[in-house]
């Protein structure tokens, strides 16, 4: 399982994202390399927000199971749904490729005891929004030769597979001081019975 999760760690799949913007705009593509990048990033985006919020507020989150979103799975999700929308143009290639790179990783995640069911579902459904946005905005594909992009693909995952980004120890820093900032993030203690009761001479 430890093979299957690795391919989606932000240090194979952030050379990877670039490698493949590359490899489009090289082709005359440039609008949807770009929208490629601004997808990805923004899918990227949305989950350091989610895995900062849950961090920082998890007593309030606690009894949904969620403490930090999966990044692996999100990242799988818009970066397999998306291509596969790049490179057909057609909205119902997204769901299938996407949602088999989610099982996949999401399974991976599962067994390694790094995610609950709730925070492998959330990270899937952020990556089908990414993937999908991305198809929406990059518009219709022109002739591609898929071969130099397979080739990208492979190389890079080659190259960088089994490296990994330590970034969820930052994250989790970050969020552990914006939670002592935030006393929202924290429930209020419920106050003794006792001290609920209004003593005699008080208020009737």
């Amino acid at each position: 399982m430890r093979f299957l999760t690795d391919f989606a760690d932000q240090a194979v799949i952030l050379p990877l994202v670039v490698a493949i913007a590359l490899a489009l705009a090289a082709q005359g593509w440039r609008r949807g390399a770009l929208v490629w990048l601004i997808a990805v990033a923004g899918t990227f985006s949305v989950m350091l927000a989610l895995k900062l919020t849950f961090l920082a507020c998890s007593p309030l989150f606690g009894p949904m199971d969620i403490r930090s979103p999966s990044g692996h799975v999100a990242a799988a999700t818009v970066v397999a749904g998306g291509l596969a929308a790049l490179l057909t143009g057609r909205r119902m290639s997204i769901l299938p490729v996407a949602l088999l790179a989610a099982v996949v990783i999401g399974i991976s995640r599962l067994v390694l005891g790094a995610h609950s069911l709730p925070e492998v579902v959330l990270g899937a459904l952020v990556g089908l929004c990414g993937a999908t946005a991305l198809l929406r905005f990059a518009g219709p594909p022109p002739p591609l030769r898929l071969a130099p992009i397979v080739a990208v693909i492979v190389v890079v995952a080659a190259l960088f597979h089994g490296v990994h980004l330590q970034a969820e120890a930052a994250i989790r820093h970050t969020a552990y001081r914006a939670g002592l900032l935030f006393a929202v993030c924290h429930p209020q203690p419920s106050l003794p019975q006792a001290a609920r009761l209004p003593t005699l001479g008080q208020d009737g």
